[in-house]
């Protein structure tokens, strides 16, 4: 049997499937600041007697990092960059600790200055000074050459509790967003840690003693032992468990909307014949322009608890969050209310969720009963329209899935798929409204667990040749052999698949679940001097694409 969780911020969702049918699913509320005893209450629920050497996998994702970006709540971390000629650093600024120090790489791996080693101790006593415990580190060019940061990184061990490198994140060039994306990994490092603690806690107290998987960004998963050093990769993995999540009940050949209506917000996808959107360069969260390969999704502040109000006799609804409907013990009306007293939901305290919408009902001259209904089309209708405007900037640019560029393609939704607890109910209201076919995924409720719980590991690898030099690299693998002039692409080729298929199993792959591999980049570079052919420099990524873990087919069905 299997398991996954789904850590949100007002909930967490377990399941536990055995390769034929859903054995036991769970809600506990989220503490946040108790994570050990939310995670272990959803444990004990899920497990009750059943022996912890029936399970083989546990997939948790969460959306704890997320919402640390969100709301700005992260630590103060230290950066240091070095950039040498060209593109000044300081216009990439992460905060008030950033140091841009001497030293630089050029684009072929070469030094072209060395590091101030004074310089650098001289920024690591300011750093101390300023109480920070983690660090991030960027030399520009580093995927050629990250001796620089290595360099730096043996000066700063002794004194921080972790420093992090730009060579690591990505082997994709890019400088501005390998800042961004080393300080995240920095910054979101003390709670996902806390985190990982949690659950390894809440494992040994139930006896479960199997390696965790985490859901990725990119709809995959990795080991949570590995994300202690890609903190980062666990944004959107909530977001990510949704997509998962409704993907066997998309349909062939055709475009459609994935909705996870949550009690703060609703996250909106898209699957093009049943493959998920890719953000191709890297995902965005408001300041970060980063390197995590992710799915494409936004996040709207719309959901079933978002606060109902009237300004100018006009209803508003969201973005803000004042906790729960008032049919569970909240203050303020909300969509979950009105749907409390349109009868559509069973759930909940009428008497309370009546008294809500009767305030919004008088102030705009209704009855309850036609407050209510408003308030539940005008919900559909926001959802909708920011749905929409996505599509428009989604066709405005190149089309990316997680299988292939589709040049040329405008998608054109013709179904939508909700997840999330009130999913019924607006799954039948949107299809009236709108006309378009529209169905809640079964057990939606619980979708972005199950979604975690079945999805299969993925990872990627960049690797670069340069015959005139003599060397092959990936340096984000720590991996570099030396090479003859005769080194071939399908030298290349066979060494990034070795590479992949190592990276994989260590991620904590099943090697029976690693035949969906693709070279996803390739590229080929004469050197040539005084009319004379020198060498030959190569460049290739492959991945290990998203997709459903198998034996599990008929649990969908």
């Amino acid at each position: 049997m299997i398991i996954g969780i789904d850590v949100g911020g007002t909930h967490t969702d377990a399941v536990l499937l055995s390769s034929s049918r859903i054995e036991k699913k769970v809600k506990v509320p989220t503490d946040s600041g108790d994570l050990f005893n939310t995670i272990l209450s959803g444990f004990t629920l899920l497990l009750g007697n059943i022996d912890p050497k029936n399970i083989e996998r546990i997939v948790i994702s969460t959306t704890l990092t997320t919402n640390a970006i969100v709301q700005k709540n992260m630590d103060p971390v230290g950066m240091i960059v070095s950039a040498g000629p060209g593109i000044d650093p300081n216009a990439f600024r992460t905060g008030e600790h950033y140091y841009c120090v001497s030293g630089s790489i050029n684009h072929r791996g070469r030094e072209k200055e060395p590091v101030n080693m004074m310089e650098i101790k001289d920024v690591t006593e300011k750093l101390k000074k300023a109480g920070l415990e983690y660090i991030g580190v960027v030399s520009k060019f580093c995927v050629r050459n990250p001796s620089h940061e290595i360099l730096i990184k043996r000066i700063l061990n002794k004194h921080f509790k972790k420093v992090f490198l730009g060579h690591h994140v990505s082997g994709n060039l890019n400088f501005p967003r390998r800042i961004a994306t080393t300080h995240l990994n920095a910054a979101v490092f003390p709670l996902h840690k806390s985190f990982f603690e949690a659950v390894q806690q809440s494992l040994e107290k139930k006896g479960l003693t199997i390696p965790i998987q985490i859901l990725k960004a990119d709809g995959g998963t990795m080991s949570l032992k590995t994300s202690m050093d890609f903190p980062g990769q666990t944004v959107l993995s909530g977001p990510a468990a949704s997509i998962m999540g409704a993907i066997p009940y998309a349909p062939k050949k055709q475009d459609a909307i994935v909705l996870d209506v949550g009690g703060t917000t609703t996250d909106i996808s898209f699957l093009v014949d049943r493959a998920p959107l890719l953000e191709p360069v890297g995902i965005q969260r408001g300041q970060y322009k980063s390197l995590i390969r992710s799915l494409r999704t936004d996040s709207e502040g719309i959901g079933g608890d978002s606060m109902v109000k009237v300004e100018d006799r006009e209803l508003v609804i969201g973005p803000d969050r004042k906790g729960p409907a008032m049919a569970f013990g909240g203050t303020e009306p909300t969509p979950t209310d009105a749907l409390v007293v349109l009868g559509l939901m069973p759930e909940g305290d009428h008497e309370n969720a009546g008294i809500g919408i009767h305030k919004i009902a008088q102030k705009i001259g209704l009855t309850d009963k036609e407050a209510a209904d408003k308030i539940f089309k005008k919900c559909c209708s926001i959802m909708l329209k920011k749905t929409f405007e996505m599509v428009d900037k989604i066709n405005s640019k190149p089309v990316y899935t997680v299988h292939e560029f589709l040049e040329g393609y405008k998608i054109s939704p013709r179904k939508i798929l909700l997840l999330g607890g009130p999913a019924p109910y607006f799954a039948k209201k949107i299809e009236e409204l709108y006309h378009i076919k529209t169905i809640a995924v079964p057990e939606s409720s619980v979708a972005n667990a199950i979604g975690a719980a079945l999805a299969r590991t993925t990872c990627e690898v960049s690797l670069n040749a340069d015959t005139e030099i003599g060397i092959v690299t990936a340096h984000e693998e720590g991996f570099a052999e030396p090479i003859s002039k005769s080194y071939s692409e399908d030298d290349l080729i066979e060494t990034a698949y070795t590479l992949l298929k190592e990276k994989a199993v260590n991620s904590g792959a099943d090697p029976d679940n690693l035949d969906e591999v693709e070279v996803v980049e390739f590229q080929k570079f004469n050197i040539v001097r005084n009319f004379s052919p020198k060498g030959k420099i190569f460049r290739t990524k492959i991945q290990l694409k998203p997709g459903l873990i198998k034996g599990f087919e008929t649990v969908l069905k």
